[in-house]
């Protein structure tokens, strides 16, 4: 909770500030995925990667690397009843892309979508704690891409699953 209190505080510090640095976003989600490996089979989720070869936008890698493993993350803990996290990569001109984190779990339902990125909010506060969760990753998620100058689009269907797309 405190290391997620100060990331917040440190992004806020700067958040008028774009990075400018170039990443690719293949091998960073790659690297993402293969950290969050252990976690996924612990959970029994299996997460499989869907990109072309390169995708270079302008950000930070550290924030970016915190980025999609919020997204993940949650996908594997909150959407674990699906056994499949897919992230998917698509990109129609160099310096654009859209990557889509997407679960196969139990879903959100429309009227809590809104508010998920706001600070402490919690779609369901017993699971979140179950699952260790500080209702502060989504908004920390939020905060990075509006410095990147991305934004987050939540799509989901209760029953069915959801998706995080990360635009850029």
């Amino acid at each position: 909770l405190v290391d997620d209190l100060l990331s917040l505080s440190r992004l806020e510090l700067k958040a008028h500030i774009a990075p400018a640095e170039k990443v690719d976003l293949v091998p960073l989600i790659a690297h993402v995925r293969d950290t969050l490996t252990p976690l996924a089979e612990e959970l029994d989720v299996a997460i499989s990667l869907h990109m072309p070869e390169s995708a270079v936008v302008e950000g930070d890698r550290d924030e970016l690397v915190q980025v999609f493993e919020n997204l993940m993350e949650n996908a594997c803990k909150y959407g674990q009843d699906g056994r499949q996290v897919t992230v998917t990569l698509t990109t129609d001109q160099p310096g654009h892309a859209d990557v889509t984190v997407s679960d196969r779990g139990p879903g959100i339902p429309a009227e809590h979508v809104p508010r998920l990125t706001e600070r402490f909010y919690r779609v369901n506060v017993e699971a979140s704690r179950s699952k260790k969760g500080t209702g502060l990753g989504l908004a920390i998620v939020k905060h990075i891409l509006t410095r990147h100058r991305a934004r987050l689009i939540v799509r989901s269907k209760p029953g069915e699953g959801t998706d995080f797309t990360v635009r850029f």
